[in-house]
């Protein structure tokens, strides 16, 4: 006996629980892409606007791990490997 697709589509609360899942997930892609921007003007940034850029970089890390925590992730270990997170944005942050 096989299900009718109507019997297979979400119901509303779990409908509800899947999109907010992917607004989530989408949320947590933009802040990935702003740290890799940042990252990236901080590495092209002259002397003169490094102070800058690094500051901007700080901020897009401290965002993305919050949202990370805000799922559970409360690691970043991987985070800082897979971005290659310069020690000078993270000691921005207050870690070591």
């Amino acid at each position: 006996m096989s299900k009718s697709p109507a019997s297979l589509s979400p119901t509303g609360v779990v409908a509800l629980d899947l999109e907010i899942l992917g607004e989530e997930a989408a949320a947590l892609g933009r802040a990935g892409r702003r740290v890799e921007e940042t990252l990236a003007d901080l590495a092209a940034a002259s002397p003169a606007m490094r102070e800058t850029a690094l500051h901007e970089a700080a901020e897009a890390v401290q965002h993305y791990f919050i949202l990370r925590e805000t799922r559970g992730f409360r690691r970043h270990d991987d985070a800082i490997a897979a971005y290659d997170i310069p020690r000078a944005v993270i000691a921005r942050l207050g870690a070591s």
